[in-house]
């Protein structure tokens, strides 16, 4: 990614999380709340957690008694986390960083991850430090995005957004949407773990259609609500919204309008020995 200066400031996290969650997030969120809920454990640490999408679903889920711990690199996304709960809550929020985590080895019975891995620059490292903090027997879950079902590699919105941002900067265009589902081959991803020393891989691809009633606000969300609002900016001359109309047009034609939007994740879980 050759923007990696940026990140999820500012306005992003506000955006990412109303515009970009309840489509995109909240439905794997429950699935993956659920999973983790029926392991029944005493400690739970969550990387990449963002704007706490899938660590409100997670302490929902979990009893009162379990120490619920959520971790993102980006304070301003933890920022919007911290006000989906009460005060009176049992939640921990906390900058760390997935791929040197300050926690003592065996500190957590699951570590769990949604939709970060593939932003993490060293993936094998974050699988070590999920593997170092977990308790022997306890479980590591996360999620990435699958793109092998489109030709491009990508989810098919992510590869639009990717064409048409590149009309507008036909020489240095902004690379954002190749990142989200750039990390989705399935046997190296087993390699990697396996070579962490997590054992008892289980994997499960989880195809979703979600209904769009706005695909207009959809694509504004997914350049304000991204990083790549600040790529646009960086390189100038291009008012945003003509980007976000222009992408609305384009997802209107392939979805409709209200839309019907093709998603697909893998999930993985391993177990620590």
């Amino acid at each position: 990614m050759s923007d990696d200066a940026t990140g999820f400031v500012g306005s992003i996290p506000q955006n990412y999380d109303r515009g970009l969650g309840p489509i995109l997030f909240a439905d794997y969120a429950e699935h993956t709340a659920r999973l983790v809920a029926d392991y029944a454990p005493s400690r739970v640490l969550e990387t990449g957690a963002g704007t706490g999408i899938l660590t409100r679903r997670l302490r929902d889920l979990l009893p009162a008694t379990t120490r619920l711990i959520a971790t993102d690199l980006n304070p301003p996304m933890l920022d919007v986390a911290r006000k989906k709960f009460r005060p009176d809550e049992p939640i921990e929020l906390q900058h760390a960083d997935a791929m040197a985590l300050p926690f003592a080895d065996a500190s957590f019975d699951v570590v769990v991850c949604q939709f970060s891995i593939m932003f993490f620059p060293e993936k094998e490292k974050s699988y070590r430090e999920a593997y170092r903090v977990l308790a022997p027997g306890g479980r590591y879950v996360f999620s990435v995005w699958d793109g092998s079902y489109n030709r491009h590699g990508r989810m098919r919105h992510g590869s639009i957004a990717d064409e048409v941002v590149a009309q507008f900067f036909p020489t240095d265009p902004p690379q954002f949407y190749r990142v989200p589902s750039s990390y989705n081959k399935i046997d190296p991803i087993k390699d990697s773990l396996s070579d962490a020393g997590f054992i008892d891989l289980r994997i499960a691809v989880l195809t979703r259609e979600k209904q769009v009633a706005d695909i207009g606000a959809f694509a504004r969300a997914l350049v304000y609500g991204n990083p790549l609002i600040d790529m646009i900016r960086t390189r100038g001359g291009v008012d945003p919204d003509r980007v976000v109309n222009a992408l609305g047009e384009a997802f209107a034609h392939e979805f409709g309008n209200p839309a019907r939007l093709p998603l697909q994740a893998i999930l993985f879980e391993a177990t620590r020995p």
